[in-house]
């Protein structure tokens, strides 16, 4: 079973704990998680992108010039797309839909393989406990110097905090979820993975 330091909110050490080998112990997939981190994204696409076709176009209601008799090549309305401020063919619509599936098994697969190597690249923090009396962001950051956490830093909890979340909304390089709300692109995305001991010892139960 990998093992991590546990650590009191002020930054002293509190011995160690022993987390879930089959969440935080396996070998991590690469190829789960980019696969994850894929459709995370795709999902987050808004698709809103458009154009306007021919049939969209205002304008062009007479033919610019008579069908014969004039030498040029006939033309239908200024609005066909070989003409400036026509209509364009093949463009983006808002129809279209990025979203991606993956079988349950291979996200949590995923998910479990972000946290093992997280663990193995020792950037995983586990704290007694994340407690406020109010939101500050001034305390927050106090938390993490005495973690020596400078980099991004994700926080898990494992119910919601509204005290740290307010107190860490000013902090652009800090997050705080819940250990439900967990996810491969979070994990990946941040340097720093800090769990309560509550949330790490529920992860280990769900996500086995």
């Amino acid at each position: 079973m990998p093992k991590v330091a546990l650590f009191n909110q002020d930054g002293t050490e509190a011995g160690n704990i022993e987390l879930n080998e089959t969440v935080f112990g396996i070998e991590p997939n690469n190829h789960v998680i980019h696969q994850a981190v894929v459709m995370q994204r795709a999902a987050k696409r808004q698709g809103n992108h458009a154009v306007k076709n021919r049939s969209l176009v205002s304008g062009g209601g007479a033919k610019p010039w008579r069908q014969k008799g004039t030498g040029r090549a006939r033309q239908g309305s200024i609005r066909s797309p070989q003409w400036v401020g026509g209509g364009v063919v093949f463009g983006p619509t808002n129809e279209r839909n990025y979203k991606q599936k993956l079988p349950k098994k291979v996200r949590r697969l995923a998910l479990r393989s972000a946290l093992s190597s997280k663990v193995q690249t020792e950037d995983v923090i586990v704290l007694n406990e994340l407690q406020f009396e109010a939101p500050k962001t001034k305390a927050f950051v106090q938390v993490l110097d005495g973690l020596k956490v400078e980099e991004k830093a994700l926080i898990v909890t494992a119910e919601k905090n509204e005290n740290a979340i307010r107190s860490a909304n000013n902090l652009p390089n800090v997050k705080v979820i819940t250990i439900g709300e967990i996810n491969v692109l979070d994990v990946v995305a941040f340097d720093k993975l800090v769990l309560t001991k509550e949330a790490a010892e529920k992860a280990g139960e769900v996500l086995a």
